[in-house]
């Protein structure tokens, strides 16, 4: 009697232990996330079952993993092969001796590649001046224009905060993009307290002015901030940055890409033996009449997604956004943006009144996305999707790339699982798809509001998903 007693007490209390440790149970009922809003949705793929929901229909920030939205539909709105166009173009007559009376204007596309780092030519103005060249241009009676007017002037999305503007990782955005919209301000930094000195600015500005509040601290990383208005040429930075450094770079938006790059392309044609008379600007007379003579082609949107997603662009997140306005507009708007997007994903049934989208990256905390609308778009993105293939390697993978690089690194799920994570202050969230025993989970886990760090949440977040693929049958 003694032994079947004990018997069931044992297996009373494996079952309690059991249940208390279910995946969900050690999410949500603990310090940690007792008090956060939490979105949670997993789905079996093939079956379209659900293995694990809570709060799955509210809506909440989600950070970066809003470029999921932009980045799927720009890829069924556009396909994987559109390549944004720049143009050139002029307003006159080429003469039989060479001479262009007119201007030479730079007809923006919205392409986020022109010079960048990330992706693309960085040497695209060698091309552009050839093609100058070619057309047996020596002398231009005018200026070299650049025309940002595919999208509008409103340069930084009102729904982003003070914090972010002026800064790098939260450019403006405009028809005309150049050298990431970035540039970097070199600073020598002396003892503690003091106040770094500027070097120089790469590349040069003209007449931008920078109020310097910066102080040399004891820290070891970045903690400056830019703040400054789209087209403005002043710009304050504050904050601390190491002490007693030679050379120490920060970086901030370019105010004015579009005419920066006039600017450079000027300057190139006249080292170039072309002579143009008058100085670059980005003012347009939209009357005019223009001939194209040369198109300049962006990578392919395929490659534009992948950077945008691996490495969580917000600048090419931001220009592939506004594109999609012109499905319906001849002037791209973030407004209009949204209203594409929306009708897009209501047509294919999914339920876009748990949507709530300002931008195209996610910086802005006015986002909110439910994990049922995430796993429905992934869903929607796997099986139904001719563009499966390149959205699914768009993504950073867990453990070896990207944003993922050291998520659920040296465990089970390290190369398991395609994901986009997000992070902003009190935000903390990933969504894509776990591919366990021969099956493939799709899912979207999104916290607001922990009572604790980023990392800590992460861990957490990391032990849920272990634990849920672990009882994967």
């Amino acid at each position: 009697m003694m032994k079947k007693l004990n018997f069931i007490i044992s297996l009373l209390l494996f079952s309690i232990l059991t249940f208390a440790k279910s995946p969900l149970d050690g999410l949500v009922n603990n310090s940690l996330l007792q008090n956060a809003n939490i979105s949670l949705l997993v789905r079996d793929v093939a079956t379209n079952t659900t293995v694990c929901e809570y709060h799955s229909k509210n809506s909440v920030v989600p950070a970066s993993t809003m470029k999921l939205v932009t980045t799927a539909t720009a890829l069924e709105l556009l396909g994987a092969d559109f390549r944004f166009q720049t143009r050139l173009e002029v307003d006159g007559r080429i003469t039989a001796d060479g001479v262009l009376n007119g201007n030479l204007y730079i007809r923006g596309g919205g392409d986020p590649t022109l010079g960048s780092e990330k992706l693309g030519d960085t040497t695209f103005l060698v091309k552009w001046v050839e093609a100058i060249k070619n057309r047996g241009i020596r002398k231009i009676n005018g200026r070299v224009i650049a025309d940002a007017g595919l999208f509008d002037d409103e340069g930084v999305n009102p729904k982003w905060t003070w914090e972010d503007m002026g800064n790098y990782y939260a450019a403006g955005i405009y028809g005309i993009s150049y050298l990431d919209n970035t540039y970097r301000l070199v600073l020598r930094s002396g003892s503690v307290g003091n106040t770094p000195i500027v070097l120089r600015v790469v590349p040069e500005i003209i007449n931008l002015k920078i109020d310097n509040r910066l102080v040399s601290s004891t820290i070891s990383f970045d903690s400056a901030y830019f703040y400054g208005a789209p087209h403005s040429s002043f710009r304050s930075v504050t904050g601390e940055i190491p002490a007693n450094r030679t050379e120490f770079v920060t970086k901030g938006d370019i105010p004015n890409p579009a005419l920066l790059l006039a600017q450079h392309f000027s300057d190139r044609l006249i080292e170039n033996d072309v002579a143009v008379r008058d100085l670059p600007t980005d003012s347009i007379d939209r009357a005019s009449e223009r001939t194209i003579i040369y198109t300049h082609d962006s990578p392919p949107l395929s490659e534009i997604i992948t950077e945008t997603n691996v490495r969580s662009n917000n600048l090419y997140a931001e220009c592939v956004f506004k594109y999609l306005a012109l499905q319906n507009k001849a002037v791209a708007t973030n407004a209009e943006a949204v209203l594409v997007i929306k009708a897009f994903w209501k047509s294919k049934g999914l339920s876009v009144d748990q949507l709530f989208m300002y931008d195209g990256s996610g910086l802005s905390p006015s986002d909110a996305v439910s994990a049922q609308f995430f796993v429905e778009l992934l869903s929607y993105m796997q099986t139904r999707s001719v563009n499966k293939d390149v959205f699914f390697r768009s993504l950073p993978v867990a453990g070896e790339n990207g944003t993922l690089k050291s998520f659920l690194l040296k465990t089970p799920l390290q190369g398991k699982v395609h994901a986009k994570s997000g992070t902003i202050s009190r935000v903390k969230s990933y969504a894509g798809y776990i591919d366990k025993k021969g099956k493939q989970l799709v899912f979207a886990l999104l916290i607001n509001n922990p009572n604790g760090s980023s990392k800590a949440v992460t861990k957490k977040m990391e032990e849920f998903l272990l634990q849920l693929s672990a009882g994967v049958k």
